[in-house]
């Protein structure tokens, strides 16, 4: 029972990591910006990063079943 919420936890870290590496990058090839008002270099990487990020927790997470 005490691994369920590490699962959990893994499987929505693993979703929105995917999800924002995936959006961030369609963004990044289509030329369009990944953030209103900022620079579009700098926002698709650190969306990139923080996606990259929420997959090494979803990892980690899922280490800890």
């Amino acid at each position: 029972m005490e691994s369920a919420p590490a699962v959990f936890a893994g499987t929505v870290f693993a979703l929105f990591g995917a999800g924002l590496v995936v959006w961030t990058g369609a963004r990044a090839a289509h030329r369009e910006p990944v953030a209103d008002g900022a620079r579009p270099v700098a926002s698709a990487v650190l969306a990139g990063a923080v996606g990259v990020g929420c997959l090494a927790l979803a990892a980690w997470c899922f280490g800890q079943v």
